[in-house]
């Protein structure tokens, strides 16, 4: 009896012994990766920041006039080509004559023969009324004459309105320059025929002055509240891609360009260009600077994405710091990012001592400007303070990671 119970008694033990063997092992795999972190931190240092909205756009003449013609006809005379520099009334290119030459003559000779009658008329009206005041011819002979040179009368002036018009549609023939400038486009041949019956056909482009451009850029709705007129314009062309032109906005126009529901607004940037580098119809990467700070307090944009891992040793303002965790979601790293109706409020977190390896200290931050790669820090932090961006992997994690990168195991189903 007592060997029974001495062998059952060595059998328990032999059971505890097993489970705490185990026991030991499932905590030595659970936490073979708890030794303490390392991380990335970069100094909060002083520097030129500069925040731009980018933009492609269209390059444009200030002044750019189309040339058409009021009358159909054949080209007879082309005096001007692509890139010609023309002057204000000069003749561009003439339009057959004949058959507005024509018009003109017959117009002319309606006149004439209105000016005739209007002489018989009136040579008539003049024995009417004399024949009146002898009372040799009724009133109603007398009203008749006279109403009939006031006829006459009213013929002459309509044809001298036709022959009138008749020379304007002649004149029109010439075509001429309205502006001083360089022709930038032709769109006729000698020889072709141009007809205006429904609408104006356009003959020549004319840039007034080459020297002074616009840009005319599509800006999104979310960037357009941040651009001013006169801010400095920076932009990039494919011809010269290693040459940075200047410009600064001239106008934001109000009228909205929707486009697959995207909307936009033409932002129109004025260019010189003094060497005629630039021409009509290049396409332009524009970068407005909408602010720019030249000692900004800035951070890197990556310590503002850091988000602190779990197993991370975090110092709160309640009783410490414990393993994976904190006395709040916000320290942790695992609730939002900005704190509710604060605009601009982020939370970085920073060293609690030097050595890289010690507790994360969350410290709330008001931010600025940015450019993309750092954001200007305007309340919340220190020259000199090191702000964690990233979290340094050691070969044990990465063995670790490599092996198991789901967090658990992986069975290939039979």
């Amino acid at each position: 009896m007592s060997e029974k119970s001495s062998g059952g008694g060595w059998k328990w033990m032999l059971i505890a012994m097993l489970l705490a063997a185990g026991a030991a092992g499932i905590y030595f795999f659970r936490h073979r990766h708890s030794e303490p972190l390392s991380y990335n931190a970069v100094a909060v240092a002083r520097g030129e920041l500069t925040a731009t909205v980018t933009a492609t756009g269209t390059l444009n003449p200030v002044v750019n006039v189309t040339v058409g013609s009021q009358v159909s006809g054949r080209i007879a005379r082309l005096y001007v080509d692509f890139n010609s520099p023309v002057t204000k009334g000069q003749v561009l290119a003439e339009i057959d004559p004949s058959t507005y030459q024509a018009a003109v003559e017959q117009a002319g000779a309606d006149l004439a023969n209105a000016k005739a009658n209007l002489e018989l008329q009136n040579a008539q009206f003049e024995r009417n009324r004399k024949l009146f005041q002898d009372k040799l011819v009724s009133g109603s002979d007398y009203d008749v004459a006279l109403a009939t040179l006031h006829s006459a009368d009213a013929m002459v002036k309509i044809k001298q309105a036709s022959l009138s018009n008749a020379m304007v549609n002649l004149n029109y023939c010439k075509i001429v320059s309205p502006v001083n400038g360089v022709v930038i486009s032709r769109a006729v041949e000698l020889g072709q025929t141009v007809a205006s019956s429904f609408n104006t056909p356009t003959i020549f482009q004319i840039a007034n002055d080459l020297t002074k451009m616009q840009i005319d850029s599509n800006v999104a709705e979310a960037d357009v509240g941040g651009i001013l007129e006169t801010q400095s314009v920076d932009f990039t062309v494919d011809a010269y891609p290693t040459r940075t032109f200047h410009g600064e906005v001239a106008q934001v126009r109000n009228s909205p360009i929707t486009v697959n529901n995207v909307v936009t607004y033409d932002t129109v940037i004025s260019v010189t260009n003094s060497d005629y580098k630039l021409k009509p119809g290049m396409t332009a990467n524009v970068s407005i600077i909408v602010a720019h700070r030249e000692d900004a307090l800035k951070i890197p944009n990556a310590a503002l994405r850091f988000r602190p891992p779990d197993s991370a040793l975090i110092l709160t303002n309640a009783a410490g710091a414990g393993p994976g965790g904190a006395t709040n979601d916000v320290a942790a790293g695992k609730g939002p990012r900005r704190a509710k109706g604060q605009r601009g409020l982020r939370t970085v977190y920073v060293l609690a001592d030097e050595t890289g390896t010690a507790m994360l200290k969350p410290v709330p931050v008001k931010t600025g400007i940015t450019d993309g790669i750092f954001t200007e820090i305007t309340e919340g932090l220190k020259e000199g303070e090191k702000v964690v961006s990233s979290v340094v992997q050691t070969d044990a994690q990465n063995a670790t990671a490599g092996a198991n990168p789901f967090g658990g195991g992986f069975q290939r189903p039979h």
